[in-house]
């Protein structure tokens, strides 16, 4: 089992629920190293003033906000600290409110809630097994090394999941986007067939479907390049966004063609502005197959490989 983030204890009224909370999610998001192109060292980072271009060790390095353009001041690790929110070892629960009434651009982290202890666990049951039948979560506050979170706790499974949540503040107005359309008239037909289309598409939510298939292709690449084999690709046009005139879509029709490919199981009719032409080749064409290079005609991946 991993090693909790934190451990301290649910609190409201007189019960107090002693827990440990562990990281819910890890990311398995491709993270690439930089080489240079000529030689293939590895590239690394360094910390210089901008004037003079020297280094500087972290001990001389100090936090400093910008109050105006060319204006900043500086902040102590002393003042910083006396800034910071008294640290507790407490999820202080405020109240509880519907689920459906919290919209999900409120949510940030997710992190799993755990009995801390045997004692704890009929205590932490008994919480959960509440939550789960009143249909409400329990919104709260704690503090996890320098700063004070909003939480929000509910059943999840087997256990607690706490969902760490921007403040209102944090959260953009979509008025501030610039002007808005107005909303257009809507036909009866138009909302009736766009209803029978979610109908046909709709499923029980099965997560398992989901794969990063980026990824699966980029470790496929990965792997044929670590046995030896050099890939050959073909280069590849891509029509850039936001340049152009898009054709008009005829709602109706493409929602009738959309409709009527899902019933038979075929593809949409409807036409759609192409996003790839290949150079040369049918769209058609076969995948290239890899070839074999010889080792000393192996690059390490420069500033062109994916993912930058």
């Amino acid at each position: 089992m991993p090693r909790p983030i934190w451990s301290g204890s649910i609190s409201f009224g007189l019960v107090n629920i002693p827990v440990r909370l562990h990281g819910a999610t890890k990311s398995h998001r491709i993270a690439f190293h930089e080489y240079d192109e000529g030689s293939g060292q590895r590239i690394r980072l360094k910390r210089v003033t901008e004037a003079s271009g020297r280094e500087i060790s972290w001990k001389k390095i100090v936090k400093g906000f910008e109050v105006a353009k060319g204006r900043h001041v500086v902040l102590s690790d002393e003042e910083l600290a006396a800034a910071a929110p008294e640290k507790t070892r407490t999820i202080e629960i405020e109240q509880f409110v519907q689920l459906n009434e919290i919209d999900p651009v409120s949510w940030d982290q997710t992190y799993f809630v755990v009995p801390d202890g045997t004692a704890a666990a009929r205590a932490y049951a008994l919480f959960r097994e509440a939550l789960a039948k009143s249909g409400r979560v329990a919104i709260g506050r704690f503090v996890m090394r320098t700063k004070e979170y909003v939480v929000c706790l509910r059943p999840f499974e087997e256990v607690i999941a706490l969902q760490t949540m921007f403040y209102p503040d944090e959260i953009r107005n979509p008025k501030d986007l610039g002007e808005l359309p107005r909303k257009p008239a809507l036909k009866a037909n138009e909302l009736a067939l766009a209803n029978r289309l979610i109908d046909g598409l709709s499923a029980p939510w099965d997560p398992s479907t989901l794969r990063d298939t980026y990824r699966d292709r980029v470790m496929k690449l990965v792997a044929k390049k670590a046995q030896g084999q050099e890939i050959i690709t073909e280069q590849v046009a891509v029509a850039e966004e936001g340049h152009g005139e898009k054709p008009i879509v005829d709602l109706m029709a493409a929602l009738k063609a959309t409709l009527a490919a899902n019933e038979t199981g075929g593809a949409p009719t409807a036409r759609r502005p192409a996003r790839r032409a290949r150079r040369g080749k049918a769209a058609g064409a076969k995948e290239p197959t890899p070839r074999t290079a010889s080792p000393a005609g192996r690059r390490p991946p420069g500033r062109h490989a994916a993912g930058r």
